[in-house]
């Protein structure tokens, strides 16, 4: 699979400055692998750190061609498409990519391994990220006999910053000499850390066990941060329920979009609740009534992604939802994430 030293190209055709782009920005920001192109041929000549707000210094680039010229080895698809499918306009592209030697990191639920595995050399690899590596037991609140810090982050869409939040803190308290894992649930943070589980590639009845299995192989860190997936709100997400399930979560943080007061298209005309009773909801359910444990579990503090907002608009956020519920708030990228990681480290 991906070495790392492997140079790596991310195709991110007409998806450079949108939502659907979120596995190569995850990519861009997070993976120690040196990346040498992203192609996007509507952006050529310009500079991931000229135009996005991530410190990596990576040009975009035409076509698989000048990704090649410029040392790729290895082709991330790095846009996530509606339903996870693979696109019939996208194929083209990948015959180049093997047909010129280039290995294929694939997130998609659409396998390619199968389908090109006549078409490898003895150097080409194809690494379809979602297909579950194993099948757990049916989980059984396992995890509340770990004695550490479960953290999950929640969310009120999709695409709100879960993954993003749970890396930040996850990096600050490794900085702080905090024994800590992430867990990755979802296709970014298994690419850009080399393990974790699909959650949404999973059978419904295998979903808490898997998470379950994964949070237990880490009772030994005194801190586990649990990649988010989807939102309670949304009605066409089932991963939040499982996550709170399998790892028995002893802390939850909101994430949030900043700018949005209703769901991401095609649930746009679902808007979205007063965060308060975001949080209610979460908690509610996170507790089960008291079933698993009698020790309270509560949302420590919000993420707010303040993408679209200049600093004054984004401060504006910020102190508004922390006088309104009386929590700590901050964007994790623009300000850090300190100031969440000191309420995960002061909650009793």
């Amino acid at each position: 699979m991906l070495h790392s030293s492997s140079k790596v190209a991310i195709y991110m055709e007409g998806h450079l400055f949108t939502d659907y782009g979120k596995m190569g920005h995850g990519v861009l920001r997070y993976l120690p692998n040196p990346i040498v192109a992203v192609i996007d041929s509507e952006n050529v000549g310009k500079n991931i750190k000229d135009c996005l707000s991530i410190d990596n210094n990576v040009p975009v680039v035409k076509d698989i061609d000048a990704a090649i010229f410029n040392g790729a080895e290895v082709l991330i698809l790095g846009i996530a498409s509606s339903g996870g499918k693979i696109p019939k306009s996208w194929l083209p592209v990948i015959d180049t990519a093997i047909l010129k030697g280039l290995s294929i990191i694939n997130g998609l639920h659409d396998e390619l391994a199968i389908k090109y595995k006549n078409s490898l050399s003895s150097n080409q690899w194809i690494w379809d990220v979602r297909i579950p590596q194993f099948t757990p037991n049916i989980a059984a609140a396992r995890a509340l006999k770990t004695n550490n810090k479960r953290i999950l982050c929640v969310g009120t869409d999709m695409a709100c910053g879960k993954m993003t939040t749970s890396l930040e803190l996850y990096k600050w308290a490794k900085e702080n000499k905090i024994k800590s894992s992430f867990i990755a649930t979802g296709q970014i943070g298994i690419t850009v850390t080399g393990k974790g589980i699909p959650l949404d590639a999973y059978k419904v009845d295998h979903a808490c066990g898997a998470v379950e299995q994964m949070v237990l192989e880490e009772s030994k860190s005194d801190w586990v941060f649990i990649e988010g997936q989807g939102s309670l709100l949304h009605p066409g997400s089932s991963a939040t329920l499982p996550l709170m399930r399998g790892s028995c979560a002893t802390h939850l943080i909101l994430c949030h979009r900043a700018n949005m007061t209703n769901l991401r298209p095609p649930a746009e005309h679902i808007k979205i609740p007063n965060l308060n009773k975001v949080i209610e909801l979460n908690e509610a359910l996170a507790n089960a009534c008291g079933t698993f444990s009698k020790t309270k579990v509560e949302v420590v503090g919000i993420s707010l992604n303040t993408v679209g907002l200049d600093s004054d608009a984004a401060q504006k956020a910020i102190d508004f939802w922390e006088a309104e519920t009386n929590l700590p708030v901050t964007d994790v990228i623009r300000f850090g994430p300190e100031k969440i990681a000191l309420a995960i480290k002061n909650y009793k």
